[in-house]
């Protein structure tokens, strides 16, 4: 039995409205979410290996390397932090995965998502295979801890994702200390109707990471396993630390398509209810050891 929101959608890839003829179009636009799902990209892990990292911000007031904002009291201080090896997704989780997933789990469609589909499918006539690259947005904190677990996997501490992100000596931006730019990340774009303006998850290979991550800076924010703290950097552990054990929000880092330059930063946090969806927070997965 398909549920009613991915109904909706299947009755839309055919162009289906009110008083249209019975017979479809096209018959093989039938299931346009099952195009999706078949053009599906997944990631390989990378290993980050064991030791110690600069986590936060050095700094005290002011413009921080002459940008545009202040550094968030919450980033301070910075500390040396020690990290078992783990294993982290090169590539945010594509929309075509998520959507693969709430199938097997016979989970609704979100109704953000169904009207995103709808909207770039039938009117910006974006194809299905190039949906199935996205990031997967309009996911929950739920959903996505829920995601990763039913793949072996779970999501990333606050201190795992900043690690992945800078390296060991604090990069200030995945790539280094040059301003972003167009050719490193998808940031700056805004569209009215929060039409996301997003790249694949398999493409940004030049504004990578030390240990080849794509995305890290754009594209999606993404949601942490950490609740958000705002004093936790000042008192975390200095090995492994799991994040506050309560909270209202969840961490969100990496900024997304809409950011400004500054808030791409590898150390720029912020935060989100675990039941909000966002046009601009995704998700990757994380493991356990270094193999």
């Amino acid at each position: 039995m398909v549920p009613e929101a991915w109904s909706l959608v299947l009755l839309v890839a055919v162009g289906w409205h009110e008083g249209a003829p019975s017979r479809p179009v096209a018959v093989e636009n039938l299931n346009l979410v099952e195009q999706i799902v078949r053009s599906a990209v997944s990631s390989p892990l990378e290993v980050v290996p064991e030791g110690f990292f600069l986590m936060g911000t050095d700094h005290h007031g002011g413009r921080p390397y002459g940008l545009d904002t202040q550094y968030d009291d919450t980033e301070q201080p910075q500390r040396r932090i020690w990290l078992d090896a783990f294993l982290i997704d090169r590539y945010e989780v594509s929309l075509g995965e998520f959507l693969d997933w709430l199938q097997q789990e016979r989970r609704p469609l979100p109704e953000e998502l169904r009207t995103l589909i709808e909207h770039v499918t039938t009117v910006h006539f974006v194809r299905p295979e190039t949906l199935a690259r996205w990031p997967a947005l309009y996911v929950t904190w739920w959903e996505a801890s829920e995601f990763c677990h039913a793949r072996g996997k779970r999501l990333p501490t606050e201190a795992e994702w900043e690690k992945a992100a800078r390296g060991e000596s604090g990069n200030l931006f995945p790539w280094g200390s040059q301003r972003p730019s167009l050719d490193l990340a998808k940031f700056g774009q805004y569209h009215v109707h929060e039409i996301p303006i997003v790249g694949s998850v398999d493409g940004g290979k030049e504004g990578q990471s030390p240990y080849g991550l794509h995305h890290m800076a754009g594209n999606a924010a993404e949601w942490v396993a950490d609740w958000f703290g705002t004093d936790y950097y000042a008192t975390m552990p200095t090995r492994n630390p799991p994040g506050p054990k309560t909270g209202r929000y969840k961490v969100v880092r990496g900024g997304s398509w809409k950011s400004s330059p500054e808030l791409l930063r590898t150390a720029t946090r912020s935060g989100a209810l675990p039941d909000q969806r966002a046009a601009t927070i995704g998700f990757r997965c994380a493991k356990s050891g270094g193999r």
